[in-house]
């Protein structure tokens, strides 16, 4: 079987398995509207029944009693069409909450893996946008359309001219509709390609405005705004021209043949071939047999990026979910590297080759070499948010990928280069949003890293705010909290990147002791480093030169010979 048959069998299985949840509402659907569509014959039923029984019979009761009874069905119809709508909304809701999480959960492992990738957040989007036509009125005209052949049918008891018009004008439509999705299905998937390149754009130049402002970009940027703004505008306002044009060709239809029903049965009327009731009933019941159609062909923008967004959706979630991995004991004896090669992501393009590294207990490692040699890409490969393409990792014997992630998290901590906080109080980014945090080990990590006197000294304290990016702190303030957060729990293994690029020299003791801390209690510390003064604490030095293993050994012969090779050459090696 074809890859691409393997893809759309498992979009049709992931589709039908969150629409199976919902089954019994989407049951209900049918059902109610097939009472409202029954319902709907009371107008045409009640006009026939007036100008056929009560205008010749001049009676005023049968008009009373005709008008109460329409008034009641009218009214049940109203309540079936709010009952319809309210099941429709919670349908939406089921979906979501099916897909959801598991969306979620991929937008965490894809981000790992490619954190300026915007593919998770438009997963999310999609997921709205299916939810969105899932829960509106669009979607009830496909539970009204197979209703269609009724009402044609009770035209043609009216008259064959009638039921053929009819007939003619719903077929016209058909085709009005198919027409419709082959020509705006390349510019819906155009709308959101350029709507997501400029929401992209947005976000960086809104995430680094201090620096195009400092570097006098504003302009230039705001220049590059405008060209992804007139394309995104160039591509809506094309598919809304579309949308509009087989909007008003099915709506002149309705026109058109409302019309000339009217004047057909007009004309059966004069040759006595039809009553007017006849005629007047014939024209609401054309109206009525249209009006699917028509709201389908309206509202067919929005079917079109429900069906790409359900489709993108599709081929975003795992096929299946991952199962679940054996519970391990936390490391505690030692980490080996070997033969570890890692790609840049995205390409068959190696970062890293051959790296292989034994530590035990009471080890630190620290990891030099000129930008771009690899050490950050070795760092994410050691918590696991870089897959090896080969070799492996492995924490007391067993391979990180036979860790669950959050339980491998627990063990680890990490302090990457860029520095995030969360939304939440210096207290919960400390112990990574613990619902039952330890105070203890939130006192005991902020004090190893240095920062519980500069947190005492905030308004607030530990329970004082953060913004998004920890705005109102400092670049050392966030990166020894960042580091608390990495020691919290006393982790087995901890990786430092680049942990004292905004450090005083207070904070550069600050992170020796850490990393001696560490190496006290029996775990494994990794220091990426330029400066020197990061590497005091460790024992250990890996160089790093265009992703290979240049030396590595005892921190004093490894200094020693660079020392050597930097007399010899002027070449900075490290």
């Amino acid at each position: 079987m074809s890859e691409d048959r393997v893809v759309r069998l498992a979009k049709r299985r992931e589709f039908w398995a969150a629409v199976g949840a919902g089954r019994g509402a989407l049951l209900a659907v049918i059902g109610v509207s097939g009472l409202i569509n029954l319902l709907m014959l009371t107008a045409p039923v009640f006009m026939l029944q007036v100008y056929d029984r009560v205008l010749p019979s001049r009676s005023l009761a049968t008009l009373v009693g005709l008008a109460g009874i329409a008034l009641i069905l009218f009214l049940v119809q109203s309540v079936l069409e709010v009952f319809r709508a309210r099941i429709l909304s919670r349908f939406g809701r089921l979906v979501d909450e099916r897909l959801g999480s598991r969306i979620f959960r991929g937008l965490l492992v894809r981000g790992s893996e490619m954190p300026r990738s915007d593919e998770g957040p438009q997963a999310l989007r999609d997921l709205d946008t299916v939810r969105g036509f899932l829960s509106s009125m669009a979607f009830t005209a496909f539970f009204d359309l197979p209703w269609v052949p009724l009402y044609v049918a009770v035209c043609f008891l009216f008259h064959p001219w009638i039921g053929l018009t009819v007939l003619g004008g719903a077929i016209f439509l058909c085709i009005l509709t198919i027409l419709t999705d082959w020509a705006s299905s390349g510019p819906t998937r155009e709308a959101v390609k350029a709507a997501s390149e400029r929401r992209a754009f947005v976000d960086m130049a809104h995430r680094t405005a201090p620096l195009l402002s400092a570097l006098g970009m504003r302009s230039r940027i705001a220049a590059l705004w405008q060209l992804r703004a007139e394309k995104n505008l160039d591509v809506a306002t094309y598919g809304n021209d579309l949308a509009i044009g087989f909007g008003a060709s099915a709506r002149l239809m309705r026109t058109v043949l409302q019309s000339g029903i009217l004047a057909l049965g007009a004309y059966l009327v004069v040759r006595e071939e039809a009553t007017a009731g006849v005629m007047l009933a014939a024209t609401i019941l054309s109206a009525r047999a249209l009006a699917p159609v028509d709201l389908a062909i309206a509202n067919w923008k929005s079917f079109a990026a429900a069906r790409q967004a359900w489709t993108r959706l599709a081929t975003f979630l795992p096929r299946k979910e991952p199962a679940a991995l054996t519970p391990l004991p936390a490391p505690r004896e030692s980490l080996r590297v070997t033969a570890l090669s890692v790609a840049i992501p995205g390409t068959d393009t190696l970062a890293l080759h051959d790296v292989n590294l034994a530590l035990a207990p009471g080890s630190a490692l620290g990891v030099i070499g000129p930008s771009g040699s690899g050490k950050s890409t070795f760092a994410r490969a050691l918590v696991g948010l870089a897959r090896a393409s080969r070799g492996v990792i492995r924490l007391d014997g067993a391979a990180i990928a036979q860790w669950d992630p959050d339980a491998l998290g627990r063990s680890t901590g990490y302090l990457p280069q860029d520095i995030e906080m969360f939304e939440g109080t210096i207290a919960q980014n400390i112990t990574r949003f613990d619902p039952e945090p330890d105070p203890e080990a939130l006192l005991s990590a902020a004090r190893a890293a240095g920062v519980h006197e500069v947190v005492l000294r905030l308004p607030g304290g530990y329970d004082a705010l953060l913004g998004a990016g920890g705005l109102g702190l400092s670049g050392g303030q966030r990166q020894r909290i960042a580091l608390a957060r990495a020691l919290y729990g006393d982790p087995f293994l901890v990786v430092l990147d680049e942990p004292n690029s905004n450090l005083d020299v207070e904070g550069d003791r600050a992170l020796s002791a850490a990393v001696q801390a560490v190496r006290a209690r029996g775990g494994i510390a990794i220091v990426i480093a330029h400066r020197p003064s990061a590497l005091t604490a460790v024992d250990r030095i890996l160089v790093l030169a265009d992703g290979r293993v240049q030396m590595h050994g005892p921190r004093d012969e490894v200094l020693a010979q660079l020392s050597a090779l930097t007399r010899q050459t002027p070449t900075r090696v490290a």
